[in-house]
């Protein structure tokens, strides 16, 4: 009887191997199963940004007009405050076109 434990011990061993095999082939699959947390968090960002400054965009524009009637800026401050509504609006087509570039 005491020559049968190895066999056994063989088997276990086996088996163990065998689940270990399936169980590392399965867990790609298991993996790609979900969204990427990644992913969830930065369109949750992206909205929550998007959210806060489309009203202050809105006092950005108004504020400008004010300061342009009264002949009271700079032209280059409002070609920069143009150009940081276009980006911070912009900014998913932006990130597309640059990965897009470059094939990711």
């Amino acid at each position: 009887m005491h020559h049968l434990l190895p066999a056994r011990v063989n088997a276990m061993r086996i088996a163990s191997a065998s689940l270990l095999i399936m169980l590392v082939t399965c867990a790609p699959d298991l993996a790609l199963a979900q969204a990427s947390p990644f992913m969830t968090g930065a369109s949750s960002l992206q909205t929550n940004i998007l959210a806060w400054l489309t009203p202050v965009a809105i006092i950005l524009v108004m504020v400008l007009g004010g300061m342009a009637m009264a002949n009271r800026m700079s032209w280059g401050w409002c070609i920069g405050a143009i150009l940081g509504i276009a980006i911070g609006f912009g900014a998913p087509q932006i990130v597309a076109w640059v990965r897009g570039m470059f094939g990711v």
